[in-house]
């Protein structure tokens, strides 16, 4: 388990904090994350990754020449915020563009991919690369589906590169995109992992056994197997791999392949050797010649006992960038040259804190949305620990966690914005950001989008009727449909919002105050997240466990439902 910590909520923080302590040579902070910390090189690409912390050296120790120029990152298993990617992306840009890429998981994705927009809204060209490298996630039709595991250091290492040799963004990310494709993992547990300040792993395995299949954020393997020998291990690594060619292969014999096998986090760098030992044999049986290995601990999952196997399947274009020199601090290979520190005021500054006149009307009505906010806060904390036994039931777990942190925080936010007078929109906007930043993940991008879609129809001007309430709802629930992708039936939040948001809007069009269509909505809501248990999950972390998921509600549902019975209780009759 983590023993080190102080405060659980800071642990993110601290550590990112005593890493760049650490590594001052390689790296230097900036908001959001990290960047490079020799001097940017006018009209080159740069690369931004990320994600969230626990899986070191993913992502923050990738950063360095020949490896990537910025990474956000995110909260502890939580995708990091559109804000925090945006301030890094801002923070390495040289003028060539940027290249975002992550793990293909829904949190990264909605969050990098608002960021990718607000660049280009902004004049940088922008290209966005999700890694898709686990075979496990998903079956080989459905590729675009699966999650990124150890296979990011493959797409990172080629992306960043291709940036450094000068390449235009076009091409960066046509190579991190074919170097994705070229890539597959496999990865196993042994036990579970527990994050700093719980007691118990987010999922065990029964001693003797081991989890096949599973994620790197505590997911569950796709089944089990008995504990294997090293040499046992290694044949499944390997078997599994080379029934899966890329496209373009179809013999493993004479090929050329990088080779990744990494540990989770608890298994010690003599056994990986003991294991490899034997990928090394059994790829040479196969006819494969072996480039640049990779041996170590590439990307973790905290303690979590278990390894992974990637092959990275080269071509003429690729092998170059993989065993080109790079010098950060968890990933070194070759000589690069010695490079001076960048000055401070290389960096731009992206502070922006002006808080926008408001009328009194709008004034008073924020006192409302912060009395409202403080509710949420209350309920998410007095069922986090329900929310995450709900979600890890086919999930990771950490549902109640990540709710926890984004009410926490965007009440915060609503308070100092209260203190300075802000209006209704302006606090509900100050807090949307905020909940995304502190939470991260899928919920956290969500909640941020649903929040600020409230504040837009709000605004600062006047005191918000039942009318404009129920609009700001309905838009929030059409802006989370559209940047999720999810509709009612795939057992997620919409299941809840979608009637919520109907139930409100018709009953203020029928003449009812807010308070009442409010509690008409709540109850409406209430509904629908118990009936999300007969659902069968298609989107998320949970889909490829859906099955045991069916007689289980929904935790993202189920958190929505507390949520607006909660704020029933702060609106006027």
């Amino acid at each position: 388990m983590t023993r080190l910590f102080n405060d659980p909520s800071d642990f993110a923080e601290e550590s990112l904090e005593g890493f760049v302590a650490a590594h001052r040579r390689w790296v230097r902070r900036v908001p959001g994350g990290v960047i490079r910390a020799t001097p940017r090189v006018p009209g080159n690409v740069a690369v931004v990754v990320g994600g969230g912390s626990g899986h070191y050296p993913a992502f923050a120790g990738l950063v360095g020449q020949g490896m990537a120029h910025g990474a956000a990152v995110g909260n502890v298993f939580a995708s990091p915020s559109a804000q925090q990617v945006h301030a890094v992306a801002r923070a390495a840009d040289s003028g060539g563009g940027v290249l975002l890429s992550f793990g293909n998981y829904a949190g990264d994705v909605l969050h990098f991919g608002q960021a990718r927009q607000r660049l280009l809204d902004e004049g940088i060209p922008c290209e966005a690369v999700p890694v898709t490298d686990d075979v496990s996630s998903a079956p080989a039709r459905d590729r675009d589906r699966r999650r990124g595991v150890a296979g990011d250091l493959a797409v990172f290492k080629v992306a960043s590169a291709a940036a450094d040799a000068g390449l235009p963004l076009a091409e960066v990310a046509r190579l991190a995109r074919l170097a994705n494709d070229r890539t597959r993992s496999f990865g196993v547990a042994f036990d579970g992992c527990t994050l700093p300040g719980s007691t118990e792993p987010l999922f065990t395995v029964p001693a003797g056994r081991m989890a096949v299949g599973l994620g790197i954020h505590g997911e569950p393997g796709i089944g089990e197997q008995p504990m294997p020998t090293a040499d046992e291990l290694a044949e499944l690594f390997v078997s599994t791999l080379l029934a899966e060619l890329p496209p373009g292969v179809d013999t493993p014999r004479g090929q050329r392949v990088g080779v990744i096998l990494s540990g989770l986090g608890s298994v010690k760098y003599e056994e990986l050797f003991v294991v490899y030992r034997r990928v090394a044999q059994l790829l040479d049986r196969a006819g494969l010649e072996v480039v640049d290995p990779e041996v170590g601990e590439l990307v973790t999952s905290f303690d979590m006992a278990g390894a992974s196997l990637t092959l990275f399947w080269l071509t003429d274009e690729l092998e170059p960038l993989w065993t080109a020199p790079a010098d950060s601090p968890a990933h070194r290979k070759g000589s690069v040259p010695r490079v001076e520190g960048a000055d401070d005021d290389e960096i731009p500054d992206l502070a922006q804190d002006v808080v926008p006149p408001a009328s009194e009307e709008s004034r008073a009505s924020a006192r409302t949305a912060l009395a409202a906010l403080a509710a949420v806060r209350d309920t998410v904390e007095e069922h986090a620990e329900e929310l995450g036994r709900i979600d890890a039931v086919a999930g990771d777990g950490d549902h109640g966690i990540g709710m926890r942190r984004g009410a926490a925080g965007g009440l915060r936010a609503a308070e100092e914005a209260a203190a300075r007078d802000a209006g209704a929109g302006t606090l509900l906007a100050r807090a949307a950001d905020a909940w995304a930043d502190e939470a991260g993940g899928t919920s956290g991008a969500l909640w941020g989008v649903a929040l600020r879609s409230l504040a837009a129809v709000v605004g600062d001007e006047q005191r918000p009727s039942a009318q404009a309430v129920a609009a700001g709802v309905r838009a929030a629930s059409e802006d989370v449909m559209r940047l999720g992708g999810a509709v009612v039936g795939d057992k997620t939040m919409v299941d809840v919002l979608v009637p919520f948001a109907e139930t409100l809007s018709s009953r203020v069009e029928a003449g009812d105050a807010l308070g009442a269509a409010w509690e008409a909505a709540a109850e409406a809501a209430g509904r629908a997240a118990e009936g999300t248990a007969d659902l069968v999950p298609r989107m998320g972390r949970a889909r490829p466990l859906a099955e045991r998921s069916v007689g289980t509600p929904d935790a993202g549902a189920v958190s929505l439902a507390l949520i607006v019975r909660a704020v029933r209780d702060v609106l006027p009759d």
